[in-house]
């Protein structure tokens, strides 16, 4: 059979077997639904890592004048615990989700760029690799996941452990944000026939602004820390105020980046607890015009309210004005997605699921969270919050309460894309009932404690001044929260092996992901399907022939479908860039050189090299419902 015009021909080499052809199969692994299992998975890991510096922390807070941990050490677990869990547990979760479903939900047969798929993970694991090898060689970061200047400085931190921020930091965000890049292409130009923008899904709308923030945002943060290395690095004096460079650039650039970071974070939960709710209240999402305007109207006003971080700088009044009527503005589009949430679930069929629990337990935490970033928005309220235990409550319950639940969520909803199988509902409710107790105990002391005056990054305090109780309550809502935790990754090891097959639609839900064999087969549609209106599984299954109908698709032949090749270009690249990394930050020329030859031929191969496509043979039909 020809291929298609102007890819190189598909190679038939001999078949390897064993461990290693399995090994291999995941290096140059393109499929986005395996890239997907492979973020999450390190989602996942970097999960475990995140709770046990989190588990730390509240033992040392669990008495005063403890020991259990130094100083120093303290810092290092606040500082990687926070940034862990930012960049590399919610953003791969939320690209893991986005790998695993979204071209699927478009009616695609892939993304746009799968080598760059391919790299983009690479890269963002690289990044998480060295972020955290300060553990096993030495110096983690210390400085509090947003390094302000000149605390990160070379003359305050002569270490290495800043050094293992920049560059992992640097590394993991090219890999975001050639994600960005790639969901970008892949939303706006291979949509199925048939699937205009107000037809998307509202994961798929959520996603795409969410890529968009990424697209715009990213840019800010990659010069950061640039300056910040290259200052630390080579002695260049741009956050230095003695010789003509400015401390609060850095603070300024960081919020620049940090705030849409916040949505970046947020939207993608938004997209699953619409997604979630639907299909559990056999209801179409309610005011679905109005999410997809409040989504773009979150993206919009996330770049106006960044100096909310920066209210005791002093800005003075004008700007602290401004700045806190645009972030209280910003509590309007996301009221509005919170009342529709309610109102798709009011009056629905109901099906507490354990996904619909998390889903519950979302609009509960969540919306608490809202209210304390409204009372934090108030510039003179402010300066009484900043820097206390009431921030560090707020932005958990945004985070963990809001994100980390609707994540969870879609692990028991979308699980049967990944395995084929339902995870354990058993043990799904009882880790959601550990978990939203274990949180509320957790977090909720802690509004109190900031209240009562206690500092956020202290290792320690004293005795007598009414912080002990509340600070032993959240220790103890941290190790059940934990235990929920660890709960949750036993039931996805043990449904991986042994859960309950899903068949085919398990959930009866509305969106094209369900019109498929779980899981997937590797061209995802054996036809490419026509998209006929909103809903459209759901649409099919009730008025139409229970299949969806087909469109036209020229990579079609009666054989299979042409599919991109494997690569291992993309991790040999990724492996070029962290060798570099680690030959920068020990200062070793040669190392750097090395590493900079095996990088830059990896990019000519990439970029020189056409990609080259096989043909995947049918393995089944799509299903009929």
């Amino acid at each position: 059979m020809a291929a298609l015009p102007g890819a190189a021909p598909a190679t038939h080499a001999p078949a390897r077997t064993g461990f290693l052809a399995w090994l291999w199969s995941w290096i140059s692994v393109v499929d986005h639904k395996r890239i997907g299992a492979l973020y999450l998975a390190m989602s996942g890991t970097f999960l475990a890592g995140g709770g046990i510096e989190a588990l730390l922390i509240r033992l040392q807070l669990f008495q005063p004048n403890n020991r259990v941990v130094s100083a120093t050490l303290y810092n290092q677990l606040f500082t990687v615990h926070g940034a862990t869990m930012i960049f590399f547990v919610v953003m791969p979760m939320a690209f893991g989700f986005m790998n695993l479903v979204l071209p699927l939900m478009i009616g695609a047969r892939d993304v746009a760029y799968p080598r760059l798929n391919a790299l983009s993970f690479w890269l963002t694991l690289a990044g998480g690799l060295i972020f955290n090898s300060g553990w096993l060689l030495g110096g983690e970061p210390n400085a509090g996941w947003f390094s302000y200047t000149p605390i990160s400085s070379k003359l305050y931190d002569p270490g290495i452990g800043v050094d293992w921020y920049t560059l992992g930091l640097q590394i993991g965000g090219v890999g975001t944000l050639l994600s960005g890049i790639n969901f970008t292409a892949t939303t706006l130009n291979m949509r199925a026939k048939g699937m205009s923008l107000l037809r998307m899904p509202m994961f798929v709308w959520t996603s795409l602004v969410t890529v968009l923030l990424i697209d715009l945002s990213f840019p800010a943060l990659t010069v950061n820390l640039f300056l910040l290395t290259f200052d630390r690095l080579i002695g260049t004096q741009f956050f230095n105020p003695s010789a003509g460079g400015a401390p609060l650039l850095w603070a300024n650039l960081f919020w620049v980046f940090g705030h849409p970071e916040v949505y970046i974070l947020v939207l993608p939960a938004f997209g699953i607890i619409s997604e979630v709710a639907a299909t559990f209240a056999r209801k179409p999402l309610f005011g679905y015009n109005t999410m997809v305007l409040a989504t773009l109207l979150i993206g919009f006003l996330s770049f106006m309210v960044w100096v909310h971080h920066m209210f005791t700088l002093g800005y003075g009044p004008w700007v602290n004005s401004m700045f806190a009527l645009t972030s209280m503005l910003i509590a309007v589009p996301t009221g509005i997605k919170v009342f529709n949430w309610l109102s798709t679930l009011y009056g629905g069929d109901l099906h507490f699921t354990t996904a619909l629990l998390f889903v519950c337990g979302f609009l509960v935490t969540f919306t608490l969270g809202g209210v304390t970033g409204v009372m934090l928005a108030m510039a003179p309220a402010d300066l009484q919050y900043n820097d206390t235990y009431f921030v560090v409550a707020h932005f958990h319950y945004v985070i963990v309460g809001g994100i980390l639940f609707a994540f969870f969520a879609a692990w028991h909803y979308w699980f049967p894309h990944l395995s084929g199988r339902l995870m354990n509902e058993t043990l799904g409710k009882i880790h959601f009932v550990l978990a939203f107790i274990g949180f509320n105990l957790t977090f909720f002391p802690q509004h109190f404690l900031g209240l009562e005056g206690m500092p956020r990054r202290i290792y320690t305090y004293p005795a007598g001044v009414g912080f002990t109780g509340l600070n032993q309550a959240s220790t103890i809502g941290a190790f059940i929260l934990g235990t929920a935790i660890a709960l949750w990754l036993v039931n996805v090891l043990y449904s991986l092996k042994a859960g309950r097959p899903s068949g085919t639609d398990p959930w009866d839900a509305r969106t094209l992901e369900w019109s498929m064999s779980l899981p997937p087969p590797p061209y995802n549609f054996e036809r490419l399907p026509l998209v006929r209106g909103r809903d459209p599984w759901w649409l099919e299954k009730k008025s139409g022939d229970g299949r969806m109908p087909p469109a036209p698709d020229p990579h079609r032949s009666s054989e299979g479908v042409w599919m991109p090749a494997p690569s291992a270009l993309p991790a040999l690249l990724a492996l070029g860039m962290t060798a570099f990394a680690y030959a920068a930050i020990y200062r070793s020329m040669w190392g750097m050189l090395a590493a900079a030859a095996v990088a830059l031929y990896a990019l000519w191969r990439y970029m020189f090299t056409p990609e080259k496509v096989e043909l995947e043979p049918f393995a089944h039909s799509q299903p009929r419902v």
